[in-house]
């Protein structure tokens, strides 16, 4: 088993351990130590670190097992790591952020399914490598998301439709409306940030950034924020409102429309947004993306309830957009309504738009889909030569096929098997196949092979052709 090494800067964080393949070894071991730095690599002698998933700013995030659980579930390991030109006040505002984002995740993911729950927050302090002092490290631990986050779907499909872009905004103006009634700010939605399962459900990830809207004693917002999706009031280091998150969202919408990055969107001459001309989609959407769009936090939607209404009922309430700033002259925004800090009743319940019909349905990506097409084509000849040669008249082993046939296609898009699945079945047909051989002779079995080959071929050429008149239907219509 390989373990990784979770010390900054280690030359050779990947280490091979034989011992750690046998089960009882592996949950039993009190620890293990990297081979280069000497970094104790079961961190609070329970997570298993396994690979690097990525870095940021300020820390990194690791997937790892636990192997206190009876499945070694999945979680992902979140370590405090600031980039070294940071001073040491913006090292503390960091370590801030990491914290705070330990208490939200405790706050709301473990009380919100469509936030990651959180499972440990610790910190370790082990031997520097380069003194005789200690390294304190700080560390979180997270639900995994098993999926696709959209900044990687956008880029295998190039654009994505006006249904898929609602089911996103719908659902993220769900998670958001739980995130702001517990006055909270999430300040970093965008593309990466939003995750779809395997099983279809969105969530929203990374909440470093988060500020807590009530009760805080600064108006000013610190400057964390991802260029092209953050709001002026943001990027100006003002105070931070629901509205700017509800901007940041329809940056996110129409970066997924249009396939296009922000920066192409948004015309600094005149100060606005030119995306509408990129695609087409209805009139009522548009309305309500260019409002979210607006540069002033007061002229836009105050709330997710505003924007969930003008979603359903087709109206969003009509107000003046900003006069266009002349070149050199700076725009001078009316004053926001600041978020309160006295508590408030909730806004009346407001009726959800029903979502696509794809939420309820796995969601298959062209490469599943053309492997299923391989499977079904290659097991449904197999079957159909096996039943039609036990089954006499004819047409009772036809009809037998058809049935355990439509049984493996309807297992296929519910994904009750998948992947790995489809080789072995496959390869327990064959075997029986191979078994039966007094029904043909075993110089006849390569032209079986070479029949339900072809099957597999007519089957993925079928599924291929399906998938790209359905896109180019999904995108005119």
């Amino acid at each position: 088993m390989d373990l990784y090494c979770t010390r900054p800067g280690c030359l050779r964080p990947q280490n091979s351990f034989a011992d750690l393949d046998n089960t009882q070894v592996l949950k039993t071991v009190p620890q293990k130590y990297c081979t280069t730095c000497g970094m104790s690599l079961i961190l609070l002698g329970r997570y298993l670190p396994l690979k690097l998933l990525g870095k940021g700013g300020f820390g990194a995030a690791f997937l790892a097992r636990d192997r206190y659980t009876p499945a070694m579930r999945q979680c992902v390991v979140k370590q405090f790591q600031p980039s070294g030109d940071l001073s040491a006040d913006q090292i503390e505002v960091a370590k801030n952020l990491f914290e705070r984002e330990a208490e939200v995740l405790e706050q709301l993911g473990n009380n919100h399914p469509q936030i990651p729950d959180l499972f440990a927050f610790f910190s370790l302090t082990v031997p520097s490598r380069t003194s005789n002092k200690q390294d304190e490290f700080f560390y979180l631990v997270q639900e995994f998301i098993d999926g696709q986050n959209m900044e990687e779907e956008l880029a295998q499909k190039g654009q994505l439709s006006q249904d898929e872009v609602v089911e996103v905004l719908v659902e993220v103006l769900k998670i958001l409306r739980f995130v702001h009634d517990n006055h909270s700010i999430h300040r970093d939605i965008k593309p990466s940030n939003i995750m779809r399962h395997r099983n279809g459900r969105i969530y929203l990830l990374d909440f470093g950034a988060v500020k807590k809207a009530a009760g805080a004693t600064s108006k000013s917002s610190t400057g964390i924020y991802s260029t092209g999706y953050a709001p002026p009031e943001q990027t100006s280091g003002g105070q931070v409102y629901p509205a700017t998150d509800l901007y940041a969202l329809a940056v996110t919408c129409i970066h997924l429309l249009t396939g296009k990055e922000p920066g192409d969107l948004f015309d600094s001459y005149s100060n606005s947004w030119n995306w509408r001309s990129q695609v087409t989609l209805s009139a009522r959407l548009a309305d309500v993306l260019d409002r979210m769009l607006l540069a002033t936090p007061s002229q836009r939607f105050q709330s997710v309830a505003e924007v969930t209404a003008a979603l359903a009922l087709g109206a969003t309430p009509s107000v003046s957009p900003p006069p266009p700033v002349s070149p050199g002259t700076a725009a001078t925004p009316p004053p926001p309504v600041p978020v309160s800090t006295s508590p408030t009743p909730p806004p009346p319940p407001v009726v959800s738009p029903p979502a696509p019909p794809s939420m309820t349905r796995p969601r298959f990506s062209t490469l599943e889909l053309l492997g299923g097409a391989a499977f079904t084509g290659f097991e449904g000849g197999l079957i159909a030569i096996a039943l039609t040669s036990l089954f006499q008249p004819l047409w009772i082993g036809v009809g037998v096929s058809l049935l355990v046939l439509s049984v493996l296609v309807w297992a296929q898009s519910r994904r009750v098997i998948e992947k790995v699945d489809l080789v072995i079945i496959t390869g327990i047909t064959l075997a029986l196949m191979y078994l039966l051989r007094g029904f043909w002779t075993l110089t006849f079995f390569p032209n079986i092979l070479i029949v339900v080959t072809f099957a597999g071929l007519i089957a993925i050429a079928v599924a291929a052709l399906f998938r790209l008149v359905y896109t180019l239907l999904s995108r005119f219509l």
